[in-house]
């Protein structure tokens, strides 16, 4: 995800000279995003709005529940490796918003937990922010153009972790040296991560609108009109009315508990 308004600005992070800078970026200990009660909040977007996804990575969380982080949005624009190593990579596919949808839930903050969650995520920044619980509180309105209401919703009290867009020249200086990204990468053909060329994996958009539409009308609504293609301007909704097979693309078997939603 990107803050709606965040511009590429350089800036320096341990004597590296970066392209994007975020506010309240995590260190990769995740340094103060515990909570008193030892929990640290995971704000969930993609695959991570089905509770059955998260519970993948996180057997033991708990609180699962709709949320909204104000000011962000959704965009398709990077590639994952994990796509090629399923099996459900087709790179011949290579594949206003004030807010998004999300899961929120909690999990122990254990170093074990911050590795796991860092693994899932390996491309991408970690920015803590403040989300909002959905079904509780001040009426709000999300807009794409039109106004969308969402209902409801409050301040959580608490911080969580949202994954942030990140650069090719990023993520190579912070986390992804030669070595890993010829294991990771360059093995599957991929030169770029974060591209504007890319489509969403036919087989993963499935699983993210099932996902979405298991938390609700809401949160379907928003990742279907508040989310973006790497173009920035086509949304997932309109992508999809121009390719309804997407919704038939089936997982291959092994996989299909995992990607159905």
């Amino acid at each position: 995800m990107t803050p709606c308004r965040a511009l590429p600005s350089m800036g320096m992070t341990a004597g590296l000279r970066l392209e994007l800078t975020y506010e309240n970026e995590l260190d990769d200990e995740f340094t103060g995003l515990a909570g008193d009660d030892g929990l640290m909040t995971i704000a969930g977007f993609g695959s991570l709005l089905s509770e059955r996804s998260a519970r993948y990575t996180f057997p033991h969380l708990v609180n699962f529940r709709i949320g909204l982080v104000p000011g962000w949005r959704r965009v398709f624009s990077h590639t994952a490796d994990v796509f090629f190593l399923r099996g459900i990579a087709r790179p011949e596919t290579s594949s206003h918003r004030r807010g998004v949808v999300v899961s929120l839930f909690e999990v122990p903050y254990t170093p074990a937990n911050v590795a796991a969650f860092i693994s899932r995520e390996h491309e991408f920044r970690f920015v803590a922010v403040q989300p909002l619980e959905l079904g509780t509180g001040q009426p709000l309105e999300l807009g794409t153009g039109q106004p969308l209401e969402l209902g409801t919703g409050q301040p959580i009290g608490r911080k969580a972790v949202v994954c942030a867009a990140n650069t090719d020249s990023d993520y190579r200086a912070l986390r992804c040296p030669p070595a890993e990204w010829s294991r990771r990468w360059s093995v599957h053909g991929c030169t770029s991560v974060w591209r504007t060329d890319v489509l969403p994996c036919r087989v993963y958009l499935r699983h993210c609108v099932l996902a979405a539409r298991s938390l609700g009308e809401e949160a379907e609504e928003n990742f279907l009109r508040a989310t973006f293609l790497a173009d920035r301007r086509t949304t997932v909704g309109e992508y999809l009315a121009l390719h309804l097979d997407i919704m038939d693309e089936l997982p291959p078997p092994e996989l299909a508990e995992r990607y159905s939603g």
